[in-house]
C-alpha cells in the first residue's frame, strides 16, 4: 500500500519491489533494485527516507523517518525481519539482523552489524565493520558495545545522550501525559492520509 502524507508520495524506482502488504508512507525513496517484504512499514513522518539500490527490507521491519532525523539507508544492506529503524543512517554493506532497534540519530558504519536483537541507542555511531553481538547494546559516539547485564555502565553513557529530547523533543521528568499528548499531536496528521495505487492516481 502506497501512502500520500503531509502532500508527500512515494517514490519507487521501477526495478524495486515493493509487496502488496507492505506499507510506504510519504516521502520515501526505494531505489534500483531494492526489495521490501511482506508487512514491512516505511514511514516518512515528518522527515524522510531513502534506500538505497539492492538493498532488502524484510518482513514486518518498520523504518520511521524523522523531521531532525531523517532514515538513510545505503546500497546493498540488509534490514532483517522485526527490525526498528527509526531515524538512523545505515551505511552501505551493514547488516542489521532480525529484532534489532536504532534510534534516531543513530549512525551505522559501512559493513557494520547489529546482530539478533542488537540495540543502538540515540546519538550512537557504530563504526565500520564493528559488531553488535546478539543482544547487545551499542551507545554513546564512538559507541561502547556492552552485554545488557552491564546496565549501570550503559545508563552512565546514556544518560547524557539525551533520549527524552532526541525522541520526543521534551526534557527529562516530562510527566507521560504530555509526552504522549505530543505524540497523539504529531500522529494525528495521518488523519489527512490518503492511500494511492501503483500509478500514483487517487
Amino acid at each position: 500500500m502506497l501512502v500520500r502524507h503531509r502532500d508527500r508520495e512515494p517514490a519507487i524506482d521501477a526495478s524495486a519491489y515493493v509487496a502488496e502488504s507492505a506499507v510506504v508512507v510519504g516521502a520515501v525513496r526505494i531505489g534500483a533494485g531494492a526489495r521490501v517484504l511482506h508487512g514491512a512499514v516505511i514511514t516518512a513522518e515528518d522527515g524522510d527516507v531513502a534506500i538505497g539500490e539492492d538493498t532488502v527490507i524484510m518482513e514486518h521491519a518498520l523504518i520511521r523517518g524523522r523531521a531532525d532525523h531523517p532514515v538513510r539507508i545505503g546500497s546493498a544492506v540488509m534490514i532483517g525481519p522485526h527490525t526498528h529503524v527509526n531515524g538512523s543512517t545505515v551505511e552501505d554493506e551493514a547488516f542489521i539482523a532480525t529484532g534489532a532497534s536504532l534510534f534516531p540519530g543513530s549512525r551505522i558504519g559501512s559493513g557494520a552489524e547489529v546482530r539478533v536483537n542488537g540495540v543502538v541507542q540515540v546519538r550512537t555511531t557504530v563504526e565500520p565493520g564493528a559488531v553488535v553481538p546478539i543482544g547487545w547494546v551499542a551507545v554513546g559516539a564512538p559507541a561502547s558495545i556492552l552485554p545488557p547485564e552491564r546496565h549501570d555502565e550503559i545508563w552512565a553513557i546514556q544518560r547524557e545522550l539525551d533520549f527524552p529530547g532526541t525522541v520526543y523533543g521534551v526534557t527529562r521528568g516530562t510527566p507521560m501525559r504530555e509526552i504522549m499528548r505530543r505524540q497523539s499531536d504529531h500522529f494525528g496528521a495521518h488523519s489527512d492520509d490518503r492511500v494511492i495505487d501503483r500509478r500514483g492516481d487517487d
